[in-house]
């Protein structure tokens, strides 16, 4: 009888012949697709929000999506706003002071909320704790991470700087506040010594900190609450600060995708990589249908429920940009139905084919088109058109002093706000009133931009001009003569 070959005793030593690895990696590609499906995605942003919804109720306050992911896991109805934190200001090494998104609005919704009238007892069973001048902030992360780097680094990061602005004379509110079982001592130094360089980048913006200090009259102080972590202790009497809660949605998943029963940690963050064109909105306006939906089925539902919200005709706000009292900027929406009353003049960033019942206006000289696609190729396009703007808005400063203009793309958040931004630079003064004579090249600088970019954001919170929007701004002010 012959001996028995020797048998492997590690999972190194086995052989699979080539072809096992081939189908070995596409089962276990295809078991992730299946684990990270959209109907999985939904299901777990549910779950999630219940436990988001749970601590407003239990804190009686209003809850601020930190976007994109945020608005994802709160109800329209219990959503005061947006803020727009990014997590690359929290990157190791990276930390910084958003010069572009300044998000003073939080301080509105924070100085302005006063507990809701009257609230249900928090199903948890604890007791109702009612907080004034406070709001919690929304966000979530993927697998891996506790915490997003925008709640744990880029929020505290801005609530120091802000308190360094207002209350210059509080040394205490100056110290910077990290979730300790979160970010290491050492990061916490790093970051620390940085924040004089950040309240001078602040301070080069050389916006109104008067109204600020009306609006916010105690520093900003910050907590945080996960669903692994217990509740923090807020003194009820919280007289002296303003608390923020950041609160992460999603809880931590240690294992692989597929180790959860199909729960997904952070399942809203990146959603442009699997949302398939579905929206929160849409998304909570029909949430049992498509939880209630087979999963192969749920692509062609979003399909169906994408046509019939585009189909809800609805007239986008614009909003002013302060300090001027006559320009706006908004989605091309807006332009349509408001009547020749409330605009003199129009700026489309757009091609004139794409709204043929504006050409009667056209004809009226009233519109100006700038022939812009949308992404990287209209940001590019605006670069070539913005001289056309300089001499339409020369030839109706020189017959109208006072006109009231409205800057429009497909959303509003990102070629108007480019367009509108050189005509802020060029025509308009620091008290935001219109002047005929464009601004002196030689004054024009990335400090000067950087100002006047403020007051949109400030204005319009959700405006967002891309990089190379804000570049061919830039290029075409400082190269001019």
């Amino acid at each position: 009888m012959e001996a028995s070959p020797e048998l492997p005793t590690s999972i190194t030593s086995l052989i699979f012949p080539t072809s096992s690895y081939t189908n070995f990696s596409k089962t276990l590609s295809s078991l992730k697709r299946a684990t990270l499906c959209i109907t999985n995605r939904l299901r777990s942003i549910e779950e999630d929000s219940r436990f988001v919804h749970r601590i407003a109720e239990l804190y009686n306050l209003p809850l601020v999506a930190n976007e994109r992911c945020g608005s994802w896991y709160i109800s329209p109805e219990r959503k005061a706003g947006s803020a727009y934190f990014k997590s690359t200001d929290g990157h190791q090494g990276q930390w910084g002071f958003s010069k572009r998104r300044l998000n003073l609005h939080i301080l509105e919704i924070i100085e302005d909320f006063n507990g809701y009238a009257s609230n249900p007892t928090a199903s948890t069973g604890n007791k109702l704790i009612t907080l004034k001048d406070s709001c919690i902030i929304v966000d979530s992360t993927r697998r891996g991470k506790r915490m997003p780097d925008a709640l744990s680094k880029t929020i505290p990061i801005w609530c120091v700087v802000i308190n360094m602005l207002l209350f210059p004379q509080q040394a205490k509110a100056h110290l910077l506040h990290t979730p300790p079982d979160v970010i290491a001592q050492s990061e916490h130094a790093q970051i620390e010594a940085r924040l004089k360089s950040f309240l001078d980048d602040a301070k080069a913006i050389q916006f109104d900190l008067e109204p600020l200090r009306l609006k916010l009259k105690k520093p900003l102080l910050l907590f945080w609450i996960t669903q692994d972590s217990a509740l923090p202790k807020i003194p009820l009497k919280n007289g002296q600060y303003h608390p923020i809660i950041c609160c992460t949605a999603s809880r931590r998943v240690d294992g692989t995708d597929g180790s959860e029963g199909g729960y997904i940690q952070g399942a809203g963050d990146d959603s442009e990589e699997w949302s398939q064109g579905l929206t929160p909105e849409i998304f909570w306006r029909n949430k049992a249908q498509l939880l209630g939906t087979p999963k192969e089925v749920v692509p062609n539902l979003i399909r169906n429920l994408q046509e019939v919200n585009s189909m809800v005709y609805s007239i986008a706000e614009s909003s002013l940009i302060s300090p001027t009292k006559l320009l706006h900027v908004g989605r091309l929406a807006g332009a349509m139905g408001l009547g020749d009353a409330r605009f003199n003049y129009i700026i489309a960033c757009e091609h004139r084919t794409q709204r043929l019942d504006m050409e009667e206006r056209d004809r009226n000289q009233r519109v100006l088109y700038l022939p812009c696609d949308k992404g990287k190729l209209g940001s590019r396009a605006l670069r070539k058109q913005l001289p056309h703007l300089e001499s339409f808005m020369s030839s109706i400063l020189s017959n109208n002093t006072d006109p009231t203009i409205l800057f429009t793309c497909s959303t509003g958040l990102d070629l108007a706000v480019g367009a509108a931004l050189a005509v802020l630079c060029l025509h308009v003064d620091e008290e935001g009133r219109l002047r005929r004579v464009p601004v002196d090249s030689a004054v024009i600088d990335k400090i000067y931009i950087r100002r006047r970019l403020s007051w949109i954001t400030t204005s319009k919170p959700e405006a967002n001009p891309s990089r190379s929007t804000l570049q061919s701004v830039n290029s075409f002010l400082m190269q001019r003569p």
